[in-house]
Order: C-alpha cells, then structure tokens, then sequence
C-alpha cells in the first residue's frame, strides 16, 4: 500500500472520522500495532485468521467492536497496567523524564553494550521493535544517539 496502511488508515481516520477502519496485516509487531491503534484502526486482523470468522470480524467493527486476536488483547492489557509503572529519570540539570518500562530495559541493555540484534534477542522481541524504542528514548533524553544517552544515564 502507497505510504503504508497505518499512514492510510490516519488519513482515513481524519478525513472520515465516522468509518471504521479494519487493519489486516501479517505483523504481530507491538508497535505496529499501537500505531494503527493510534492511526484510527477499529480493528487489528492478523492475516492468519481463520476465514470463516473474517465475516464476523468485520460486522462486529462496524458495529462499534474492535476486533482483535486473542494475543493482541493480551499486549494491549499489559500496555496499560505498564503505564501505571512508568519510571522517571531525573538528570543532572534537566527536567525528569519518564520512560515505560520496556524503555528502562531497552537502555540498560545499551548500557550493557549489546547491539540492536542482541537486545531483540535477548527481549524476544523484533529488532525494528528495539529501533523504535531506541528512537522513543533518544526523543524523551532529547539527545542525538545512544551514546549520548547511556552517558546520560551514567552520569545521574
């Protein structure tokens, strides 16, 4: 798709704020699935779903349900008991920052020395996963790269 679904699906959402939007996608990827949440998507379909029950899927969006995998359910329940233990990092100098706890985990394993590979690993999660919690916490530090940032953290 021209500019990505989840680019779509905001347009969409903007332009017609009335529509129900159906994402269906062949990513598990957490964040993907935040985006498209956050993007307008009234439902988040893995490719892999059972045909028989696509029909059903779709109805239940468009009448106000939101449609999701059993596993997404999950992630989307342990997202928001994390936001209740958001940790803040206060800094030298500069205003505290909160970062979520897979940000904290994130930037200790920096810390440690590991590549974005070794984290993904290590996290079992995806190695784009890791960039865009790398990115997230670059933003939050307001510093350039991950260098500026494990230094940051050693200098509190």
């Amino acid at each position: 798709m021209p500019g990505g679904g989840i680019a779509a699906a905001a347009e969409i959402s903007a332009a017609l704020p009335e529509t129900a939007i159906v994402m269906l996608t062949v990513s598990r990827d957490d964040a993907d699935l935040f985006d498209a949440l956050r993007a307008g998507a009234s439902a988040y379909l893995l490719k892999d779903l059972d045909r028989a029950d696509l029909p059903t899927a779709l109805r239940g969006a468009l009448d106000g349900e939101a449609p999701l995998a059993a596993n997404l359910v999950a992630r989307l329940i342990e997202e928001s008991r994390e936001r209740g233990r958001r940790k803040r990092l206060v800094l030298k100098g500069k205003p505290g920052v909160q970062l979520r706890n897979r940000e904290w985990e994130v930037l200790e394993l920096l810390r440690e020395g590991l590549s974005t590979a070794e984290i993904a690993e290590r996290l079992f999660i995806a190695e784009v996963t890791v960039r865009t919690h790398v990115s997230s916490i670059l933003r939050k530090l307001r510093v350039p790269d991950r260098e500026s940032a494990v230094r940051l953290l050693e200098e509190r």
